[in-house]
């Protein structure tokens, strides 16, 4: 399980809660990542309306450095985005010899397009890493229910990125179902977010984010699952605004956090939310993970001493646990301690901030 890895720009930046999950539940299935060396941005959809060129250039390159100091190995990519930009170039060059010759010449190296591209999707739904995925499963989600959440990029266009069933897709639902999660069935699976027109075309743009909410709140749906850092982030940044909205004409409100599927996995592993970078999401998305992954009242959790909170000897506990301060204990990743409680803040004050973020915008 070694691909050369090709990070994408969000990486390390809006999309830094996959990166970290990803390497949490990588790390302990024996997934290794060797980085493209010198690899650069793929263009994604700014590309595209820039330079078909442009758009053939960059991911090729890329590719072409992977094929040079690689050879052999397949590439996966976190970013459904890069995904497509990478299984663009990657199409287009197998076309033929004079594409082929037509890409080479935009990048002024060799590039015969013989690695395959992979999605992180892709290479976690693979039968043998669900099976390594199923052995390091500390606890269950408990029946949380899921709605898988593909988006565009992954499944269209359908000759290019040939992911699978571009309406109904189903690799993100058996890694949810595997974690112990209801995998719901619902008609948006496959719809755009509205991608960067939330910044160009927002009145727009958030109504396609709405209708997303809304088909997930209809069928049952108590958390999203992603596997894009721009769906993520449209979905999670947005939640706040469109909930104001909703309350202004007289309708109810979401109440529906937003995960990279492998937080879901991680969690489902033991993960903190630090770990797994939950606590960085713009919408409250600790609680309800940790209640998924939380155990029965018939089996506490024991604390850091190996005590139950009910024995003579265990401490007094908190008056209030932080949701998701500190992963279950496993034989190879041991408990942190959990954060000390902060003090009670007046009910004005105790606002969570997207429920104030969406207090400001119907304010206004």
């Amino acid at each position: 399980m070694k691909y050369a890895y090709f990070p994408g720009c969000s990486a390390n930046s809006t999309g830094i809660s996959f990166t970290l999950s990803a390497d949490y539940v990588g790390g302990r299935i024996g997934l290794e990542l060797e980085e493209i060396p010198d690899w650069c941005c793929c263009g994604t959809s700014a590309a595209l309306v820039t330079s078909a060129d442009l758009s053939l250039a960059l991911p090729a390159r890329s590719l072409a450095l992977a094929e040079q100091h690689l050879p052999g190995l397949d590439v996966a990519t976190p970013c459904a985005g890069c995904f497509a930009s990478l299984k663009g170039a990657q199409h287009y060059v197998r076309r033929g010899t004079e594409q082929r010759a037509h890409v080479e010449q935009l990048i002024e190296m060799p590039y015969a397009a013989t690695a395959e591209v992979y999605s992180f999707l892709e290479v976690m739904a693979q039968p043998e890493v669900s099976e390594q995925i199923a052995s390091q499963l500390t606890t269950g989600l408990n029946g949380l229910k899921v709605a898988s959440y593909y988006g565009c990029a992954l499944v269209r266009p359908a000759d290019v990125t040939q992911f699978e069933d571009p309406e109904n897709p189903q690799s993100m639902d058996r890694l949810m179902e595997l974690a112990g999660a209801e995998a719901i069935s619902w008609a948006y699976k496959t719809e755009c977010c509205g991608a960067s027109h939330q910044i160009s075309e927002p009145k727009g743009a958030r109504l396609l984010v709405e209708r997303i909410f809304a088909d997930a709140a209809a069928n049952g749906a108590e958390a999203i699952a992603c596997a894009c850092p721009l769906c993520l982030l449209n979905l999670d940044l947005r939640e706040a605004e469109i909930n104001a909205t909703r309350q202004a004409r007289g309708e109810q409100p979401f109440d529906i956090p937003i995960y990279y599927f492998t937080e879901l996995l991680g969690a489902a592993m033991g993960g903190s939310a630090k770990q797994l970078g939950i606590d960085r999401h713009f919408w409250p998305a600790e609680a309800l993970v940790q209640r998924a992954v939380s155990p029965s009242p018939a089996e506490p959790v024991l604390d850091d001493a190996g005590l139950k909170p009910d024995s003579a000897d265990a401490p007094a506990a908190a008056p209030t646990a932080a949701p998701m301060a500190a992963p279950m204990a496993t034989p190879e990743q041991p408990a942190e301690p959990a954060a000390e409680a902060p003090a009670a803040a007046p009910a004005e004050a105790a606002a969570t901030p997207a429920t104030a973020v969406a207090k400001e915008v119907a304010d206004e």
